[in-house]
């Protein structure tokens, strides 16, 4: 849910800025079905009984669901804010493979959101010896914020690379024909 504020917030940042929403429509994203799907199949392992199904098997389809996002993120890195989106998915990824294909989280930072340890396959796992812990989720939302959330330094990057492509697409124009910028370049005389 710490991706949801990000929208919310790069949309206020836009809209105070002189930016329109309808802009976002243009904005061109490729390989857009993968990130889609990535994403999918992470709310299906997070959100139903779909990790618990695949047992051992939860972790690599994790892995291979994150990689597959970042591939398409990485086939966009001329959109601005993306390549931190990049940077802070690689964080999270490298923290998620050096701890057997979970996200592990803070004792301290599940303590002040007031969580018990999950029970089943889940994207965070209790650890108090992370390897990478300064990657993994040692961050907490204030418990009162709708949805509030544990967050690593690699969520942060994310969120703030897409608050940055959200204002960068309400302030971007349609690329139309290319208008000479020498004069005399092309102008009748």
């Amino acid at each position: 849910m710490f991706l949801l504020y990000s929208v919310v917030i790069g949309l206020a940042i836009g809209l105070a800025s002189g930016g329109s929403p309808a802009r976002l429509g243009e904005l061109k994203i490729r390989w857009a079905p993968l990130i889609a799907v990535g994403m999918a199949v992470q709310i299906l392992l997070f959100s139903t009984s779909v990790g618990d199904g695949l047992g051992p098997a939860a972790p690599a389809v994790y892995v291979a669901s994150n990689t597959a996002v970042l591939l398409a993120v990485a086939r966009n890195l001329a959109v601005p804010g993306l390549p931190l989106v990049l940077i802070g998915g690689a964080c999270n990824l490298v923290a998620i493979v050096a701890n057997g294909g979970y996200m592990p989280a803070s004792p301290q930072a599940l303590a002040a959101m007031g969580w018990p340890p999950v029970e089943g396959y889940s994207n965070s796992r209790a650890l108090d010896a992370a390897v990478l812990a300064p990657l993994t989720d040692i961050f907490a939302m204030p418990a009162w914020l709708p949805m509030a959330n544990i967050f690593s330094i690699g969520d942060v990057l994310i969120g703030v690379g897409v608050a940055m492509a959200i204002v960068a697409g309400m302030h971007a124009r349609a690329a139309g024909p290319s208008r000479p910028t020498t004069p005399g370049v092309g102008e009748p005389a």
